[in-house]
């Protein structure tokens, strides 16, 4: 039966536009059609128009909090996507930070949807901490009867997967909250389980005439809809293949570092990346291992089972849940007895999965494998270059890891991919992460102070070429810590050149093995603190990029300490001033 014409002849438009909007319309449903009666009707109001078609009354929109607490990105991304969806369901989405969260946000709340991701081992993110602990605290109000909905990101690599989000979930309930959908706890390939959660949940917590509110709300005026509608082009799932133009080790020849810049050819529409943010690799495997695991639970050398795992699965990272998985399948009691936890930090230590397969021999099909084994996740890496000093280029530092343990030697997936099996002209799979956190200010004659050791220099390489291209006159001083000065000072050329110019007003520099005693950032950091204080009066921001466990920490304490200077040493108060200068947005840290 042929489809009868929608719109009739005389409408205001040719006769080719009513061709193509009669086939396009013919194919919409009941819903999609009466969401675009209801966005036009709020354009037309929006410019003013006069009269329009009548459309269904608006039903009053319910408020809806979005709280995310996130580390590199990936909980706050899922966060500003919600608020589309929220709009689709009838709800009016807030999207606060957790570094922004507050008590009386939580009083005022009527329905609450969280992001949350795990830090390391089990902790909030750096940002949300201090929210963090006030909820968890005998202070939190009560929230009676607010509807919640709680999705926690983490890492099944560490023990207490995704143990922030769980809390807060528990935390909610135990404070009278009503649990509106169940928490959902996903792993590093967590887009699409995200995606398929948050609509679910936003359906349960929308209205329940949400169905009947057809007028959309678009701030048609606003320059940053644009920006704010498009989802990323490139991702871990789509990534876009450049090639690399150059891969050199910026290491010296006696070094015990092995440092390679990595350039990479990435000139398509929606690449685009700003100093500060990550660039994401989607690596392959070694070889070698890959046919190592097959080997192990007896596949051989199976040629398209070992390419799935080199280009396909995670082969290296060793689990609670891998494990839990594993004595499933196989029923082997011995191996069950590796989660309790004592047992499994103890196998664990420094073994892989081929560990695993080896030590509990087993024959697994090539499906019984795969059901074992998660998506090979991404890489991320500070980016070290600027898109305005390097168009259509994004350059990567990367420190290739290698190590022995249990006699076996053992490579960074990643690190030894561009080290050992990646040559100039070679292809690679890559996208960019926002670090929204980790920005130069747009002020350029503000002060900058910028601390890092080893590749932790990545991110100050492009804030100071984008301050270069842009003629930025503020003040920059550069903190910069490694093993030797004659192998390991990365970039060194680069940093006199810019000192030269005066867009790098000063450089500090630790060598921590050219002298008996170790001399580390912090330590030069605490030598020049009455000049970091003027500085810091100055209005500089301070950034620090590196091992968050080690160096970051470090350089956290000693900036504390400073900053008590002001008080009489006083370290409360020196380290509630470096809590109101990462509130202001003058702290920013990017560690790993």
């Amino acid at each position: 039966m042929t489809a009868q014409p929608l719109l009739p002849k005389n409408a205001p438009f040719t006769q080719e536009e009513i061709e193509v909007l009669n086939s396009v319309v013919a194919r919409t449903t009941p819903q999609q059609r009466a969401w675009l009666a209801g966005f036009f009707a709020g354009f037309e109001a929006a410019q003013g128009g006069g009269a329009v078609a009548a459309a269904p009354a608006q039903k009053p929109r319910q408020p809806l909090t979005v709280l995310y607490a996130s580390e590199s990105g990936n909980a706050e991304a899922l966060a500003l996507r919600s608020k589309k969806i929220a709009q689709k369901h009838g709800l009016d989405a807030r999207i606060v930070d957790f570094a922004d969260a507050d008590f009386d946000l939580l009083k005022k709340a009527k329905n609450i949807l969280v992001y949350a991701a795990t830090w390391g081992e089990g902790d909030p993110p750096s940002r949300a901490v201090d929210f963090y602990n006030a909820l968890m605290s005998d202070e939190a109000p009560r929230i009676d009867g607010v509807r919640f909905a709680v999705l926690a990101l983490g890492d099944s690599a560490y023990v207490e997967f995704c143990a922030t989000g769980r809390l807060i979930d528990e935390r909610l309930a135990a404070l009278g909250g009503v649990r509106a959908f169940d928490r959902i706890d996903l792993d590093l390939d967590y887009a699409k389980q995200a995606a398929e959660w948050t609509e679910k949940a936003l359906g349960e917590l929308a209205p329940a005439d949400a169905g009947n509110a057809t007028v959309v709300h678009v701030d048609f005026k606003s320059p940053l809809l644009a920006e704010d509608d498009d989802e990323p082009r490139y991702t871990v799932e789509s990534p876009l293949t450049g090639e690399i133009t150059a891969l050199v080790d910026l290491n010296g020849t006696g070094s015990s570092r092995e440092t390679w810049h990595v350039e990479i050819a990435a000139d398509a529409p929606g690449f685009s990346y700003l100093p500060g943010d990550a660039i994401g690799v989607v690596p392959e495997n070694d070889p070698q291992l890959a046919l190592e695991v097959a080997e192990a639970v007896g596949l051989g050398a199976d040629g398209e089972v070992v390419k799935k795992l080199r280009e396909r699965y995670d082969v290296t990272t060793l689990s609670r849940p891998l494990i839990e998985a594993f004595s499933k399948l196989t029923q082997r009691t011995d191996a069950a007895k590796l989660l309790e936890p004592e047992a499994f930090a103890a196998f664990a230590a420094d073994r892989q999965l081929v560990d695993l397969f080896e030590t509990y021999s087993e024959k697994l099909t090539p499906e019984q494998l795969f059901s074992l084994l998660r998506p090979l996740p991404g890489r991320l890496y500070s980016v070290a270059s600027s898109p305005k000093a390097h168009p259509g280029e994004a350059h990567l530092l990367v420190g290739a890891v290698r190590w022995a343990s249990h006699g076996r030697e053992r490579r960074g997936v990643c690190s030894t991919y561009f080290a050992d099996r990646r040559r100039t002209g070679d292809e690679v799979r890559v996208y960019v992460k926002p670090n929204r956190h980790f920005r130069i200010p747009e002020d350029g004659n503000r002060p900058i102070i910028m601390i890092g050791a080893g590749t932790g220099v990545a991110p100050y390489r492009g804030f100071i070429e984008e301050r270069a291209e842009l003629e930025h006159k503020g003040k920059s001083w550069l903190f910069f810590g490694e093993r030797n000065f004659t192998n390991d000072f990365l970039y060194q050329l680069e940093w006199q050149e810019h000192l030269a110019s005066e867009t790098l007003s000063r450089i500090d520099v630790a060598f921590s093995r050219d002298q008996p005693e170790k001399i580390y950032v912090q330590h030069r950091l605490w030598d020049r603190r009455e000049e970091l204080l003027d500085w810091i009066a100055d209005g500089a921001h301070l950034y620090v990029c590196g091992d968050e466990k080690g160096m970051a920490r470090d350089v956290d304490d000693t900036l504390a300490r400073i900053l008590a200077e002001t008080a009489r040493g006083d370290d409360e108060v020196g380290r509630a001033k470096l809590k109101e200068l990462a509130k202001a947005g003058r702290y920013q840290r990017d560690v790993y």
